[in-house]
């Protein structure tokens, strides 16, 4: 069974989509309607953009949005799902290539999205850190720990076997990463986000896309969408948009997905989009396992 998985955020760059758009008319036709829609020429940036003009939030989740999808749209007829899932931002490109979602709705969502996230950000200053190498039950106790005493420290990417991302205040992410330190992490990085994604601070953004999302039609997919919130096969579209909407405040269980699909028949898993991020995951998670781009 085909496994397509979509990146999230981190996998811009400079470039991106330029040759899709030079080198088909249907990713330029469709690159054009996201510039309608969005009302600026993002793809101006993401061609000829700096790393910084990528960087801003507006920018960087319609623009990763719009590389993958536009890519699974031009493999047409060769894109032939038998399951689908995005980390993050990617799972709104994953309900486009398993149709539950149209392409047109979707980006105004993801648009919402970047627009909330970046609003809960300037009201609740906070950050993220990854740990790397620790156990998992040892990160979440010394996060609950710290999250007792007052400030707000949560798991917030489950991304591989010893590779756990951390999101909260930012007193409580720099408790923390001494802490995990001490505990024996070989690293607690903080990481260059603007905010603790994948963590109650994201509450306001979660209520304002809720909205959004609820007004929104969702379709019956061609295939289960393996969602972040769950980590399991999805298929029924209210449930799909519940689990969309908890998905802003809740963690994302990267290992527990690919793990997941692997267990329901996963033969191969096709990145979709910028970067090679989630094949580097996927290798972690089930070594055994083929990993491409599409």
């Amino acid at each position: 069974m085909k496994a397509y998985i979509f990146p999230g955020q981190g996998s811009q760059f400079s470039g991106m989509g330029k040759e899709l758009y030079e080198g088909s008319s249907l990713a330029k036709e469709l690159f054009e309607k996201a510039n309608d829609i969005l009302g600026f020429r993002i793809t101006d940036i993401m061609f000829t953009g700096s790393e910084e003009a990528l960087k801003q939030t507006n920018v960087t989740q319609p623009a990763i949005f719009l590389h993958s999808v536009v890519l699974a749209k031009t493999l047409g007829d060769s894109l032939q799902p038998d399951m689908v899932a995005g980390h993050s931002l990617g799972e709104f490109s994953a309900l486009v290539a398993n149709k539950a979602l149209s392409f047109e709705d979707a980006l105004v969502l993801v648009s919402k999205r970047a627009i909330a996230m970046q609003k809960a950000c300037e009201q609740n200053p906070s950050t993220m850190a990854a740990i790397l190498n620790l156990d998992d039950k040892i990160i979440e106790d010394i996060c609950a720990e710290i999250t007792q005493n007052g400030e707000v420290v949560v798991a917030a990417n489950y991304n591989s076997p010893g590779q756990l991302v951390i999101s909260g205040t930012i007193n409580g992410i720099n408790i923390a990463c001494e802490k995990l330190k001490a505990a024996g992490a070989k690293r607690a990085l903080v990481l260059p986000v603007g905010g603790a994604f994948h963590s109650p601070l994201m509450e306001p953004a979660r209520i304002e896309l809720e909205a959004a999302i609820n007004s929104t039609k969702f379709n019956q997919p061609i295939c289960p969408v393996y969602q972040n919130v769950t980590a399991m096969a999805v298929s029924n579209p209210s449930e799909i948009q519940t689990n969309l909407i908890a998905q802003l405040t809740a963690p994302v269980k990267w290992t527990q997905t690919v793990q997941q699909m692997v267990a329901d028949g996963a033969a191969n898993f096709i990145e979709v989009g910028p970067g090679k991020v989630l094949q580097g995951l996927v290798k972690k998670i089930s070594p055994a396992m083929e990993s491409i781009s599409a």
